[in-house]
């Protein structure tokens, strides 16, 4: 071979060394509101790459997910209490300090299901993606209470998306009432139809990513919520294994802090006189009777104060509902309801308890299939506790692991359940890759 052959030949060898080291170091950048959606796909309204980075030391943003305080322990504390603050305070920054160094992108879009009555609606929601390399598979996501507009998934990123430096894409949908359907009332804890919004929001995200070119390496999925979206996710979980059973697979399921027996929660408000969250009373009271359509008239159980600003306090969604509480003013039960609404045994009573128990997905004829993981905090000041043990008898024989204790206050709670589902997505793909950590 000649020198100048040699040359010509180390030149291509060079060429495709380059060629190959771009491509597997850098993505190709996706404009993927240009991707064509098809009736029935997702479709994007708006993308962003976020620098993990800038966002988990952002203040702004950090108090939107509530965790500003979690960086200040009072000096007054008892050492129980500060020995559990520091805890916290050391969880809050480990899931900060891993989630940094990553670029997501942000997909805010729209996606076809149905309403109340259901009749088609258009939905919205937000996808979060790594910004390269491949992806593992989906979180589809349920979110936790919120009030404000501004809370909306398609508008902030939401907490859940930090397991986003996992390899993981987090769907996460706004639910009705929120996003571009901000001028409906939220039909708070109707199990049936916030699940069905849900996996739709799966269903036409999948071909889309799909269409992008973005689809997870495996095609079995992950279910997971707090709160609200921890009920929610075991009704979703409900929904696939009683009519998706061969269509979708779930891997497993991580439901933290849920009221999966809704007449349970009122239950405690009314017995102890105590709503720790009060705002939580006239949403549920609403959600209850708008999406059940039930012939009830909420001034004869909602305290008049709150019944006359329920247009303004909550269906603006204009509100926190750390806003909501200061508006409220009071955590007694009896402040919050009239007399008729304290009465379980009033007519009126009588039909919000049979929704109530439409609506508690531990009401349903049913036990889980897939893998669970179930969190709930002893101390919880919200959601009460009762609703995990109750949770635990119900669904004896499950694949069901619990995890039960004292983690503090429902907020408190709630970070730690996210950083548990981190450590335990960890490990899982260490398992999964043949690595164990003896």
């Amino acid at each position: 071979m000649t020198t100048q052959n040699k040359t010509y030949y180390l030149l291509l060898i060079f060429c495709a060394f380059l060629l190959t080291s771009c491509q597997l170091g850098e993505q190709h950048y996706v404009d993927f509101t240009d991707i064509s959606s098809a009736k029935g796909m997702f479709r994007v309204v708006s993308q962003r790459n976020t620098d993990m980075q800038q966002l988990v030391e952002d203040p702004n943003q950090l108090a939107m997910w509530g965790l500003d305080a979690a960086h200040d322990i009072p000096g007054d504390l008892s050492p129980a209490q500060r020995a559990s603050s520091v805890t916290m305070n050391h969880i809050v920054q480990n899931l900060l300090d891993f989630s940094k160094m990553t670029t997501a992108i942000e997909l805010s879009g729209v996606y076809p299901s149905v309403d109340i009555d259901g009749n088609p609606i258009t939905l919205s929601g937000k996808v979060i993606l790594p910004a390269k390399g491949p992806i593992k598979r989906y979180i589809l996501v349920s979110h936790y209470t919120i009030a404000s507009n501004a809370e909306a998934p398609s508008n902030i990123f939401s907490l859940e998306g930090l397991l986003v430096k996992l390899g993981y894409a987090l769907i996460i949908p706004d639910y009705i009432g929120y996003g571009v359907t901000s001028d409906l009332v939220h039909p708070y804890l109707v199990m049936d139809v916030t699940a069905r919004n849900v996996l739709d929001m799966y269903k036409a995200v999948v071909p889309f990513m799909k269409a992008a070119g973005r689809e997870p390496e495996h095609d079995d999925i992950y279910l997971m919520g707090y709160s609200q979206g921890g009920a929610t996710t075991m009704a979703v979980q409900h929904l696939i294994e009683h009519h998706e059973t061969d269509e979708i697979k779930i891997r497993r399921v991580f439901a933290g802090g849920g009221p999966y027996d809704v007449k349970a929660t009122y239950d405690r408000f009314v017995e102890t006189n105590l709503a720790s969250y009060p705002c939580a009373v006239p949403i549920m009271m609403q959600g209850m009777v708008v999406g059940n359509k039930l012939d009830l008239d909420m001034s004869t159980m909602m305290a008049p104060y709150i019944f006359e600003n329920l247009d303004e306090w909550v269906n603006s969604k204009r509100y926190t509902t750390s806003q909501i509480n200061h508006f409220i003013g009071s955590t007694t039960t009896s402040d919050l309801l009239t007399p008729t609404g304290m009465d379980r045994t009033s007519k009126e009573v009588s039909e919000f308890y049979k929704a109530m128990t439409n609506n508690s997905i531990l009401s349903y004829a049913w036990t889980p299939q897939a893998p669970v993981f179930m969190m709930h905090s002893i101390d919880d000041d919200v959601v009460p506790y009762e609703n995990a043990t109750r949770a635990k008898s119900k669904w004896q024989g499950a694949n069901i692991q619990y995890s039960l204790g004292y983690y503090g206050s429902h907020v408190a709670a709630c970070i730690r359940f996210i950083y548990t589902v981190q450590t335990l997505l960890i490990n899982e793909e260490q398992e999964e890759n043949g690595i164990y950590d003896f």
